[in-house]
């Protein structure tokens, strides 16, 4: 580049050091080892997925009771769809996932609260 008022546009000169080779022995602690795939199994306690509340209703429905799974945070449709399935076969009755929300036929809240527990789920039963 020639000229005064040009501005150099090749990358400049080197760092030459690594700014954060010294921080090393600064007297941080030491990264803890991550768990191998045998220790992640033994974890006693998975962490909780959140609360989900079941709901028995009829409204709406011609008097027919309908219990409703709702309240769900952090999980997809296609894992929702999932859990469906294993709700209508545990329980050996209809079911859908509408709105957002898993609705299975009957009043099937017990069954469907041992189903959530164990996927990690904390379900408590809401409403009638």
């Amino acid at each position: 580049m020639s000229g005064p008022d040009k501005i150099p546009t090749d990358g400049g000169r080197s760092l030459g050091t690594n700014p954060f080779a010294a921080l090393s022995g600064a007297g941080l602690p030491a990264v803890p080892a991550r768990p191998s795939e045998n220790q992640k199994s033994k974890i006693e306690n998975p962490k909780s997925r959140g609360r989900v509340d079941l709901k028995r209703t009829t409204a709406g429905r011609g008097g027919k009771t309908v219990t409703i799974v709702t309240s769900f945070t952090g999980i997809g449709l296609p894992e929702k769809a999932a859990l469906c399935k294993k709700m209508r076969n545990a329980c050996g009755c209809g079911g859908t996932v509408k709105d957002g929300d898993i609705e299975i036929q009957g009043d099937q809240r017990e069954k469907i609260a041992q189903i959530l527990a164990a996927a990690g789920f904390r379900p408590v039963f809401a409403g009638g």
